[in-house]
């Protein structure tokens, strides 16, 4: 036995059943230790698989074994007892006879279950194959080759190593089945069937369906629905990451990739190679004085010995396959457009048995088509039909995830009868008049409760057990349709008539009956479109739950909501909120933002508090503004702040200052201020937002406005907002927007909004919604601010500046009468609801308690 003509394997092997001897302190190595040191390692795993033996059996027999043997408290290294070098010279004998230059652990493995020892013995009685047998299914697996290095041993049986068999997975229900891309399947199959070049590679966005369409020509070889130069081949998918992990010297991964290259030519035709990601090729294993992957490819492609397709995405193909022009060459390219909602719809259709029966939910039609409409609309980072799918399942999920939960009356009752139970042993231990009585009633109420509640807890677990058998019932039903389809395939006629008219349609009428039942009370099973917007609200914090009447009249109310907010632009809010209502009812284009206005007037009149208003009302709150200040702008180059510097400029991996904010708060008010300050270029970009509801930031990200309002304030014109006449003031504010913004830019804008400025009675209301503002704040001390008429005449006519706006009214109550209050609050001891009375003396404000307090 000569160490160096041994496998580094069964080098390994052999160190560890050293190691399992020193532990059981046994002093020689013995047939059990070998074994159990064998079945450790996965280097016969493909022989073990085919030979079907009983890994646990052969562990508990050597386990037996070594439990008989004597201990020794030697500290010597164990050696090989007479049993092992038997079996280890047999094995030689063999395996250098068949023309092998190293011994290999299968030919060992054999010998141990097959020597003549009792631990053998017991062996062979459980793997129940003699040795001409078992040397066979070796001699099968390894299909002439040879081990004629110490490493060969593993790239034996390659493509079952770092491979998986589509065909197979698909015989045994691993895949879903394929709707539709019929015409991509067609266009792979016509490739396939070319005599060189033979190639395809599939391009597409992420979550196209590129891979899928892989595993739909994997179902059409199992119905035999292909050509005859297709039919019965195997379709190996491989796993390019199982090839390069624990490759830890030069060399090796490219000895495991062309031992399976190997395997796939010596198949003559029979296997077509399948690799997903394949970008990752090139490159792969490549290291100085290395080849990558690709060089390794390239003649087999080219000589049509090997039959490959990849799959990749655009960004990759250009940023990896393009650069290498003879690997381009050898691949026919399949362009894999997104599917049209219209398509998406039916895959999920094709889909719903299989998510029906894992999640054991129904999944109603009206679900599936909101769940491509919606996830087209909202989710734009991603492509149909993955996000759909991806809905389906989560709602799918969720639904399971409640009906295995208790319900929430339930769970309450439960907390309500432990909370009285504890309550019970209290009262118990006290003997008071008050506490009998109080114990006499609790014991009725935790009665009364404990018997509605074990009514309720047995028509829980009923249903439950129902909805299980159904989920039971629905996966039996997809086995039986697998078992029906492989029954055709292998001609088994009788088989294929007992599933189709026997077995299917009582299952079907199984689960017909648990759906019409209508037993379920407690338990909600049923997959809805209100269910699917709810999820997208999760994933994007868009809440676009099905319009309830609080809703719709939330919308309905939106100009008195506004104008509660804002006084005196009575008109400019009923153009913002008709606007709005159009949108929200869907009758607008739905590629175009929500909104987009334009805010003339003076200073101080309410354009900004109109936007505060909208975020708090539509966006339920006042923080969901982006605000952007356009006087920073006003230079050439300051567009690739909105957007995001080019490649190779400072400050490109940070993005843009507008497309990062709205990227990340999708749902919201787009507040540009002062936008005449603008560069042309800045507005340029704004052209794009404006007519198709999003814009590419520097990056290539598509970033999505179609659920943002865009408010542009200006100042322009503002020397014309004291004009009386109406027809004069427009016609001088339409000519200086005109002289200013190009008509391309004032042709995309929904509205031009002009304000007004504030008169003197709208200014009086404006100070009664500060003061109420200030009280609100005063509230939460207890306290309270009246105002007498006299005073509030004071603050307006004192506060009031028709040039300025609301602004210096505002300025005038914080100085003249929050100031003082603030002073008087920290000055003096006031009791929880003290009324305060504002009032004017010599013509000065005075802050009084009021007698009523």
């Amino acid at each position: 036995m000569d160490p160096n003509k041994m496998s580094e394997r069964l080098q390994l092997v052999f160190n560890r059943a050293v190691q399992i001897a020193i532990e059981n302190k046994n002093a020689e190595v013995e047939v059990g230790h070998m074994m159990l040191a064998i079945l450790e390692d996965d280097a016969t795993e493909a022989f073990i698989r085919k030979a079907e033996l009983d890994t646990q059996a052969l562990k508990n027999a050597s386990n037996n074994a070594i439990s008989k043997l004597a201990k020794s408290s030697s500290t010597n290294m164990p050696t090989l007892s007479r049993s092992v070098y038997s079996a280890i010279a047999d094995a030689e004998k063999w395996a250098f006879g068949l023309g092998d230059s190293f011994l290999a652990v299968t030919p060992v493995l054999i010998q141990l279950i097959c020597a003549n020892n009792a631990t053998s013995k017991a062996f062979a009685a459980i793997v129940n194959k003699d040795e001409e047998s078992l040397k066979a299914i070796e001699l099968e697996l390894r299909k002439g080759k040879l081990i004629t290095s110490a490493t060969d041993e593993m790239n034996l049986d390659a493509l079952n190593k770092y491979g998986r068999n589509l065909v197979v997975d698909v015989e045994e229900g691993k895949i879903d089945p394929v709707i539709g891309r019929d015409e991509e399947i067609r266009r792979v199959v016509q490739i396939l069937s070319r005599k060189t070049k033979n190639n395809p590679i599939l391009i597409g966005d992420p979550g196209v369906g590129k891979t899928a369409i892989v595993e739909g020509l994997a179902w059409r070889i199992m119905n035999n629905d292909v050509p005859s130069t297709l039919a019965n081949k195997q379709l190996i998918e491989l796993d390019m990451g199982a090839l390069i992990a624990g490759a830890k010297y030069r060399g090796e991964f490219e000895e495991r990739l062309k031992a399976v290259l190997d395997e796939v030519k010596s198949a003559d035709g029979n296997i077509i190679l399948f690799v997903d990601e394949i970008h990752n090729v090139v490159g792969a294993g490549g290291g100085e004085g290395s080849m990558d992957a690709a060089n390794l490819l390239k003649p087999m492609l080219a000589r049509g010995e090997l039959r490959m397709i990849g799959a990749t995405t655009y960004d990759e193909y250009r940023k990896y396959i393009e650069k290498d022009a003879a690997l381009e060459r050898r691949f026919q390219k399949i362009i894999v457009n997104e599917p049209t909602i219209d398509d998406t719809i039916s895959i999920l259709r094709g889909l719903k048995d299989r998510f029906e029966s894992h999640h054991g939910v129904q999944i109603l039609d009206n679900a599936i088509v909101a769940a491509a409409q919606l996830s087209d609309r909202y989710i734009t980072d991603r492509f149909l039909p993955d996000k759909a799918i991806d809905l389906i399942d989560e709602a799918s999920a969720s639904i399971r995830v409640d009906m295995d939960s208790m319900p929430q009356e339930l769970d309450e009752m439960h907390r309500k009868i432990m909370q009285l139970e504890i309550e019970e042993a209290a009262l118990n231990d006290e003997d008071t008049k008050h506490s009998k009585t109080r114990l006499v009633e609790l014991k009725a109420e935790l009665k009364s409760i404990k018997e509605t509640y074990d009514i309720q807890l047995a028509q829980w677990n009923q249903e439950k057990e129902l909805l299980d058998q159904n989920k039971q019932a629905k996966a039996d039903l997809e086995k039986a349709k697998l078992d029906l389809a492989k029954a055709q395939n292998e001609t088994r006629y009788q088989d294929a008539a007992k599933i189709q008219y026997e077995v299917i349609p009582a299952l079907e009428k199984q689960i017909e009956a648990t759906i019409n039942a209508d037993r379920f009370d407690l338990i909600k099973e049923i997959v809805d479109a209100e269910l699917i917007a709810e999820i997208i609200s999760k994933w994007t914090h868009i809440d676009i739950s099905k319009l309830g009447e609080s809703e719709k009249e939330k919308l309905l109310n939106l100009d008195n909501f506004l104008r509660q907010r804002v006084k005196g632009q009575d008109e400019a809010l009923r153009l913002v909120s008709d606007s709005i209502l159009r949108s929200k009812a869907q009758i607008q284009d739905v590629n175009r933002p929500i909104g987009s206005f334009m805010f003339l007037g003076p200073t101080g009149v309410g354009k900004t508090e109109v936007a505060k208003a909208l975020a708090e009302q539509l966006f339920d709150s006042e923080q969901n503004i982006v605000r952007i200040d356009m006087s920073e702008y006003m230079e050439k180059h300051s567009v690739s702040r909105l957007v995001g510097a080019p490649p190779g400029y400072v400050g490109y991996d940070d993005g843009g200052q507008l497309t990062e904010q709205v990227r990340h708060k999708p749902y919201s008010i787009v507040l540009l201020d002062e936008i005449e300050k603008a560069h042309p270029d800045v507005l340029n970009i704004l052209l794009q937002i404006l007519d198709d509801g999003h814009v590419t930031d520097s990056k290539g990200v598509r970033v999505d406005f179609k659920n943002t309002i865009l408010i542009m304030t200006s100042n322009l014109g503002s020397q014309f907002a004291f004009e009386k006449d109406l027809a004069k003031k427009q016609e001088a504010y339409d000519n200086i927007i005109k002289s200013h913004f190009k008509p391309e830019f004032i042709n995309r804008i929904d509205e031009l909004v002009i304000f007004n400025p504030l008169s003197e009675i709208v200014t009086a209301l404006i100070a009664e919604k500060f003061i109420d503002q200030l009280n609100a704040r005063l509230a939460l001390q207890e306290l309270t601010l009246n105002v007498t008429p006299e005073a509030m005449h004071k603050i307006v006519s004192e506060g009031y500046d028709e040039q300025y706006g609301a602004r210096p009214l505002k300025r005038y109550i914080q100085k003249y009468v929050e100031t003082p209050l603030a002073r008087m609050i920290l000055g003096e001891d006031l009791e929880e609801g003290t009324i305060l009375i504002l009032s004017v003396m010599d013509n000065a404000f005075v802050i009084t308690k009021s007698l009523l307090s």
